[in-house]
């Protein structure tokens, strides 16, 4: 699609904010809509219009991406509701990029097709970094051709992998939260190990850099488990909700995850301490108050 496309962006939190800035600042037509509208109030700075509602600014986008929080909101501001799915108008590309259940995006999917639009599922991963970066991995399901004519807005973002049909695209972030959750609960027990036998974390993350243990998560989330910087850029709620889902699937397809469900178990009793507004690194906490540490 050209650059004339008109982007409408619900949910303007810590990844939409980012996003709706580079397609500004890519030369994009931007609106917004926030549930909050004080928190989105700064993106008129960038050229950046505020829409009054969601049903508002469906009916002025062409393509409209979705960043609300869960399953939950989506349906309260899209799905179950009559104004707003009367607003898009044929030919609007519905993009989801919050992370939601593959059941629930194929029956999304129903719904805007059923108003002649269209709909991709379009999870991604890289934090907020990423966000601001432009360097997101975009896991896409949905219509080869389609996906493939919205590359050049979807290249200011970041990546983009088309895994399948429909629902994929909620498969492989799924699959991506399995390893991200299961990293750091295993960086957590790594780093207290190391602490308890008397070894300083910081340099045995050092250490470990470019071995076979190194990751993007040993690099960023490591470095913020040893330094105690659990200030949230992916909250560990929204990382318990992930793994959740995860489970429930799992159970649903008749899959034995012990791994996923023990990681499951362990970030189910973080957000029950009490850190669930912190980062999902913060699950090194978890560890060591398992093991009668003071935190």
């Amino acid at each position: 699609m050209a650059l004339q496309q008109r982007i409408g962006l619900l949910g303007t939190g810590k990844m939409g904010y980012p996003v709706a800035r580079r397609l500004a600042s890519a030369g994009y037509p931007v609106s917004v809509w926030n549930r909050s509208p004080d928190k989105a109030a700064s993106l008129q700075t960038f050229g950046i219009s505020l829409a009054a509602s969601p049903a508002q600014l469906i009916a002025n986008s062409n393509v409209v991406i979705c960043f609300l929080g869960d399953a939950r909101a989506c349906d309260e501001v899209i799905f179950n509701n009559e104004a707003t799915l009367q607003a898009i108008a044929a030919n609007t590309v519905i993009i989801m990029m919050s992370t939601l259940s593959p059941d629930l995006v194929i029956e999304q999917q129903r719904k805007v097709n059923k108003v002649h639009a269209d709909y991709l599922d379009m999870p991604v991963s890289g934090g907020t970094t990423g966000a601001e970066n432009g360097t997101l991995s975009l896991m896409a399901g949905g219509n080869a051709p389609l996906i493939e004519s919205l590359h050049p807005l979807l290249a200011h973002l970041g990546r983009v992998t088309r895994v399948g049909e429909v629902g994929a695209g909620q498969l492989t972030k799924l699959a991506n939260q399995i390893i991200v959750a299961g990293t750091l609960s295993l960086l957590s027990e790594a780093f207290t190990l190391a602490a308890r036998g008397g070894a300083d974390p910081a340099k045995v993350r050092e250490a470990l850099l470019g071995g076979f243990a190194d990751s993007t998560l040993l690099q960023q989330q490591g470095e913020r488990m040893v330094t105690q910087d659990f200030h949230a850029r992916g909250p560990a709620k929204w990382q318990l909700k992930d793994t959740r889902s995860a489970v429930a699937l799992a159970e649903q397809l008749g899959l034995h995850l012990p791994l996923t469900t023990s990681v499951n178990q362990l970030f189910t009793q973080m957000i029950e301490a009490g850190d669930g507004e912190l980062d999902h690194c913060a699950i090194i906490r978890q560890i060591q108050r398992l093991n009668g540490e003071s935190i």
